[in-house]
């Protein structure tokens, strides 16, 4: 085998495959590259597998994987423009948003639905300096993965609070139950004990086993998700 030709070989395939994909990038446009729908993203792993031999096996015909590019950017963009003539057509390749927190509510069905747990949600929470499920009117999924978040509008009238004379909250809020199952370091960290949750959990009239998410903060006070929740607010794309 001549390594010394196959190098050459390579090295020229690199030097023209890259600068087609870079004029197959931006025909595509924008779009495949900054949100990444569901298609888009079988397109980029089709144009990932296609160089990839093109590169690793010298004994493919060049012109084939050049022409393979091409029509794989084409069937992009001619994809993309039908999902934006008809509407229905784009529902079908791409995900729905999904509202996942409604008026400080996990909403349990939604979650299972788009395969996300409270941990995902509560860290993209953290992600946006939000550490209170309260703050939250509600919270769309979108269909690129990211968490949209609009926030409970503040009061007509300053609170002292809002005013900085007194802090009547923590800013903060710790997972304490989730699906049933009691996070014993939390309490430990709030300098609590079990017969202190079932207590309170008593006076609120709710069994342990039956909430889905509950956080407390550095007060104890305990804030329980409704998972009963199953009408939030009409989102779509």
């Amino acid at each position: 085998m001549d390594y010394a030709k196959d190098s050459l070989l390579i090295a020229g395939r690199i030097a023209t495959i890259y600068p087609l994909m870079l004029i197959i990038g931006l025909v595509m446009g924008k779009r495949s590259l900054g949100e990444l729908p569901v298609f888009d993203f079988l397109v980029i792993l089709s144009l990932g597998s296609v160089i990839g031999a093109d590169i690793a096996e010298p004994s493919v015909n060049h012109i084939h994987i050049a022409i393979a590019i091409i029509l794989i950017g084409l069937l992009q963009r001619i994809v993309s423009s039908l999902s934006i003539k008809w509407r229905k057509f784009g529902k079908l390749i791409s995900f729905e948003p999904t509202v996942v927190i409604h008026q400080g509510n996990l909403l349990v069905h939604n979650l299972k639905k788009a395969r996300y747990s409270i941990d995902n949600i509560l860290q993209m929470l953290r992600e946006k300096d939000i550490f209170h499920l309260t703050d939250v009117e509600f919270a769309v999924l979108e269909a690129n993965g990211k968490l949209t978040v609009y926030k409970k509008s503040p009061k007509s009238a300053p609170t002292l609070e809002e005013l900085g004379l007194i802090r009547m909250q923590s800013d903060l809020s710790y997972p304490l139950i989730v699906e049933g199952t009691v996070y014993k370091n939390t309490l430990s960290y709030i300098k609590k004990d079990t017969t202190w949750l079932n207590s309170q959990l008593q006076a609120k009239g709710v069994r342990q086993d039956d909430i889905f998410y509950a956080s407390v903060d550095d007060k104890g006070n305990i804030y329980i998700s409704d998972a009963t929740l199953v009408n939030p607010p009409p989102i779509r794309h």
